[in-house]
């Protein structure tokens, strides 16, 4: 177990605000001990996993070859950057999750390989990330962060809840964990230590402790220090202008304008804009180590987003929001493959704006595993005898990226053991997981 403890962390604090400090290297602000001629502490492993709905353009989800000599198909074309952190995982599945062959049954055990229960009733299993959080995660302020851009559905289809293609991470087998889409909320969670009224600004209520500790530490990592506060800054801003554009996505109304004012909700209607805020909260909370395990659902199995953020290349001059995600999934267009590009999108800016981040020797993308994944393979077919997965990051130097692994036609091939050998990167070493009895040796 990691020797790091919340309550020896450092944080810069205000009324009612405490925001971790990123790693420095003339202080000791991870929580360990300090040691005599060693003042940096050694960064902890983070996990992240994104989802994304409905698969992928069945004939464009590939890779072959290794290292910089990796060859990718054009979903993952956006990653080309990171090949050498990749790993390529092809031909793992769930058992339980063929039995159903529907959304919900396929979605709802994506991370626990769980048991799907049906009829009314919602029972699954604790996901690896939740495992995870229970455990390694009790060492940070946020043990978990869920977080999400699409509103859980709570219908049922074909005697499956749709809460299962709402969420993947679930904190028992009866409870999925919360999902926070909003925004300001997820940051919030992040830095404030009591909710209530007020819009001061986070970083305004530390500035004072952060001007003192700037006078004893390094002109590098006060150049560092200055860096992440103007991330803050940059994402409290976003938040603060989110919702103002009136671009809408998922369901429409029959109306071409809207007969009254939209009320505020809090959630951006620009989907992009959405995910990158998404996005940089999970950075945040990384950076700062205030969280080490975090989920980011792009959107539902069965989704009905819209993203008109896109230009259509099957409808020239208008943006793809013709058709909902669930629907445009049921082909293999080319409109569809922009839409998987722009979920791709999303984990190369995470990785970039990871390996942007220096923590000692390597950067935070190396002391990740940043995992993207569906609960089928082409949304087309349904299809979940294979499941498109890759992680990027080097888990603190315990994984080697720049590989293709190959296990369609091998026996044992669960997913489950990936997520037993990610795990145990993390120094958590459960005897099973799910229907895997061992982790997969080349991971």
């Amino acid at each position: 177990m990691s020797a790091h403890r919340f309550s020896r962390r450092a944080f810069l604090r205000g009324t009612g605000v405490s925001m971790a400090l990123p790693w420095l290297e003339s202080r000791n602000v991870w929580g360990d001990e300090p040691v005599r001629d060693k003042p940096a502490s050694e960064a902890p492993v983070r996990l992240a996993v994104l989802f994304s709905g409905n698969g992928f353009h069945s004939r464009e989800w590939w890779a072959k070859g290794s290292g910089k000599e990796m060859e990718l198909g054009k979903v993952l074309a956006p990653l080309h950057d990171f090949r050498e952190k990749m790993l390529f995982v092809r031909g793992l599945y769930h058992a339980e999750a063929t039995k159903g062959n529907i959304h919900s049954s396929q979605t709802g055990n994506l991370l626990s390989g769980a048991p799907i229960a049906s009829g009314g009733e919602i029972r699954s299993g604790t996901s690896f990330d939740q495992f995870v959080a229970q455990t390694y995660g009790r060492s940070a302020k946020v043990p978990s962060l869920v977080l999400g851009c699409e509103r859980s559905n709570p219908s049922v289809h074909k005697n499956y809840s749709m809460l299962y293609s709402s969420h993947i991470s679930w904190s028992s087998p009866t409870s999925p964990t919360p999902l926070e889409i909003y925004p300001a909320l997820a940051f919030d969670r992040l830095f404030k230590d009591a909710t209530g009224p007020g819009d001061r600004s986070v970083l305004d209520a530390v500035l004072a402790d952060a001007q003192d500790l700037r006078r004893g530490i390094s002109s590098s990592d006060q150049q560092k220090l200055d860096e992440y506060l103007e991330s803050v800054r940059d994402v409290e801003k976003r938040i603060g202008n989110a919702g103002k554009r009136g671009e809408l996505q998922g369901w429409r109304p029959t109306l071409d304008k809207p007969d009254r004012a939209r009320p505020a909700d809090g959630i951006p209607q620009d989907i992009a804009e959405h995910m990158r805020l998404m996005c940089d909260i999970l950075v945040l909370g990384f950076q700062t180590d205030t969280t080490r395990v975090t989920t980011l659902k792009l959107n539902n199995d069965h989704s009905a987003l819209r993203f008109p953020n896109l230009p259509s290349i099957q409808q020239a001059g208008n943006g793809i929001d013709y058709m909902i995600h669930h629907l445009l999934s049921h082909s293999d267009a080319d409109d569809w493959l922009k839409v998987n590009q722009f979920f791709m999108e999303q984990t190369a800016y995470i990785a970039r704006r990871l390996e942007a981040i220096q923590e000692g020797p390597r950067t935070l993308l190396d002391n990740t595993m940043l995992m993207h994944c569906s609960s089928m393979m082409a949304g087309a077919k349904h299809d979940n005898d294979q499941l498109p997965v890759i992680v990027l990051g080097g888990a603190g130097g315990r994984l080697k990226g720049g590989r293709v692994l190959e296990y369609q036609g091998k026996s044992d091939r669960q997913l489950c053991r990936l997520f037993m050998s990610m795990m145990d990167k993390m120094e958590v070493r459960p005897k099973t997981f799910g229907d895997a009895l061992t982790p997969l040796e080349e991971v």
